[in-house]
């Protein structure tokens, strides 16, 4: 039997597996049978994929697994990988040109863009895929509540992930307002200093729960100046949050250790430094990763992390630091089902909150003068 018609069956068997998983709400409970589910997924979105998208069929081809031989938990790292930088120079779909309904890019002003493609079923899995992570995080509520955002305007930057992913975010409360800072003046990108400190004056006196979004340079550089020109930190209480994410890749070596930034963003909002989280987070992958309330990004059960060593690509142990190998069934549209990256770090078994999902530790953000994304991009900005 020709392996297309063995995928064909393998997809026939699987199919609705992974809606199965994803309508499970504990984001971040992971045990025994929750891998089988995620496996079963798996088995689904390869068959699929494969069938559906020639140029993933090829690298599977050449990289020696096949839907109809893939069985077993030991064989996910085995699924066929497709480098982060392939999204950059490769128009890749799995679907009809006429189910897309949403292409992001994940630069900013400047750089070579990945270009993702999503459909309706992508779209809709990934919304509740984020809303169940944060559910598990405390974080999904019906308060009104105010954001202030250091991304693009959404206006603007329409394609941009970043604008994509705040709207993700802010979906996970009521909305009351919201403000972008990153502006358009017609010719470029500026930072809106005078309009955040009139934001966040009218949003304190609203007395509504504030989150604040974006990239973490930004919400350092100017959250600070404004408090040190306004003589007195903000009042916001415990219900607000700081939700960062982008990394800090042009300050090397300047990087403001995680306890001293929590600490700082804290005592300038008036808000617990426990509510300020970091998130990884790319646009080909598309799973945030989200810190607890104790400092650690959690790896949900939507998703599967394995370490590699750089050179041999053999996967490492829990405590190995090397490149990062993402797994997630949920994208339907392009096959970045199994997504290796320059992105280092490594894997812990446990975390102090109690949640039973694995710990993902980053350690370095990969590529940095080569894949200039839009926290590099936004920097800029900030700079100028």
């Amino acid at each position: 039997m020709p392996e297309e018609a063995r995928a064909a069956e393998v997809l026939r068997t699987y199919r609705g597996c992974t809606d199965s998983l994803i309508g499970n709400r504990r984001g971040l409970l992971v045990r025994a049978k929750d891998d089988r589910a995620f496996l079963r997924a798996m088995r689904e979105a390869f068959a699929h994929h494969y069938l559906a998208c020639p140029e993933y069929r090829q690298v599977c081809q050449r990289q020696g697994l096949l839907p109809s031989k893939f069985r077993r938990l030991e064989q996910l790292p085995e699924i066929p990988y497709l480098f982060v930088t392939v999204l950059k120079y490769n128009r890749l779909i799995s679907v009809p040109e006429s189910r897309i309904r949403l292409v992001l890019t994940s630069s900013g002003t400047g750089g070579q863009k990945s270009a993702i493609y999503l459909d309706g079923k992508s779209l809709q899995r990934i919304e509740r895929i984020v809303s169940h992570i944060y559910a598990d995080l405390g974080m999904v509520n019906r308060r009104r509540t105010n954001y202030l955002c250091f991304t693009y305007d959404p206006e603007v930057a329409q394609d941009l992930g970043t604008a994509f992913s705040d709207k993700l975010l802010t979906n996970l409360t009521r909305v009351a307002e919201t403000f972008y800072c990153i502006r358009w003046d017609g010719q470029d990108w500026f930072v809106d200093r005078q309009g955040v400190l009139a934001k966040l004056e009218r949003f304190q006196a609203s007395g509504r729960p504030l989150r604040v979004l974006g990239f973490p340079a930004h919400a350092w550089d100017v959250l600070g100046k404004l408090v040190e020109r306004r003589g007195r930190p903000f009042v916001f209480g415990p219900l607000s949050y700081v939700i960062t994410g982008g990394g800090w890749k042009t300050l090397a070596g300047h990087e403001i250790p995680k306890p001293e930034f929590r600490a700082r963003l804290g005592e300038w909002l008036g808000i617990p430094p426990a509510n300020v989280r970091d998130l990884y987070g790319m646009v080909e992958h598309g799973v945030p990763y989200c810190e607890c309330e104790f400092g650690r990004m959690h790896v949900p059960r939507y998703s599967r992390v394995f370490v590699r060593e750089p050179e041999s690509l053999r996967v490492l142990d829990w405590g190995e630091t090397g490149i990062l190998h993402f797994l997630t069934p949920y994208l339907h549209s392009f096959p970045a089902i199994s997504l290796l990256t320059t992105d280092v770090g490594h894997l812990e078994p446990d975390c102090p909150c109690g949640r039973r999902s694995p710990v993902l530790v980053l350690q370095g953000r990969g590529g940095v003068t080569k894949h200039k994304g839009c926290a590099m991009a936004a920097l800029e900005v900030l700079k100028s």
